[in-house]
């Protein structure tokens, strides 16, 4: 369901000089009419733009119905479309009009989306900080999100095409390990002696504890995977040596 749209104008400027006016501006236009559910706000929106438009109105309550239908999500694009479609019908003037008007709302300028902004649109889980407190033990920048603190601990580890930790062991006595449950992108996990093993997303990696291993990403992928860490007795982490250019090609070509 749409925001509840609640207007003052009405009462606020002609409420003591005209409040039948304003009554009907505020509770029956605004109140009713722009509440009514049956077309989304966006919709009403452009209605309204196209009608003022087409009657010639260019006034300050035209560019109050510019603003409002950016901010109900017409896009630069659409406001454009729709001004032109609008002007073989309304007439020539009346499209300039407009566009003076909707070139200053749509002014801003869209940074591009870097890749890491365009990867973050792909997974449902947020890339979070860039994971500097393990950055000696990574090739390459990742990053860390936490997605459950409570009961048991989550986070969700996101790795930049090529990057990887070092081989490293989850010790304990009793228990422990780590689960992996691949959330987005490729990558690879690895224990010692044995093959890599591709992840992709729901692949769910089961890791003993005190087994030798890495994990990472693809070179040419971004790559996450939520870390879950096993209860156990006497657990602990050593990180090893990284993992060698050479190993790690291999898996890439």
């Amino acid at each position: 369901m749409s925001k509840k749209i609640v207007q003052t104008a009405g009462r606020d400027q002609l409420g003591d000089f005209a409040p039948m006016f304003a009554h009907l501006n505020d509770d029956v236009l605004f109140g009713e009419v722009w509440n009514e559910e049956a077309i989304d706000t966006k919709t009403k929106c452009i209605i309204t733009v196209v009608a003022l438009m087409a009657s010639g109105i260019t006034d300050t309550s035209l560019y109050h119905h510019l603003q409002n239908a950016k901010n109900n999500g017409v896009t630069k694009e659409e406001i454009a479309a729709i001004v032109t479609h609008a002007t073989m019908y309304s007439g020539w003037p009346k499209g300039w009009a407009v566009f003076r008007m909707a070139k200053e709302i749509w002014n801003e300028e869209t940074p591009e989306l870097t890749e890491k902004d365009k990867y973050q649109n792909t997974i449902f889980f947020p890339i979070g900080q860039p994971n500097d407190a393990f950055a000696q033990y990574f090739i390459g920048q990742s990053y860390l999100a936490p997605v459950s603190s409570e009961q048991v601990p989550i986070f969700n580890v996101t790795f930049e095409p090529g990057c990887r930790n070092n081989w490293h062991v989850h010790h304990a006595d009793k228990g422990g390990g780590q689960m992996l449950i691949c959330v987005g992108g490729r990558g690879f996990y690895q224990e010692w002696g044995k093959e890599a093993v591709e992840m992709t997303p729901g692949t769910v990696i089961n890791i003993p504890a005190n087994v030798k291993h890495w994990h990472g990403a693809a070179s040419d992928s971004w790559f996450s995977h939520l870390a879950i860490d096993v209860a156990g007795e006497n657990t602990s982490n050593e990180w090893l040596e990284p993992v060698s250019d050479e190993a790690y090609g291999k898996l890439n070509k």
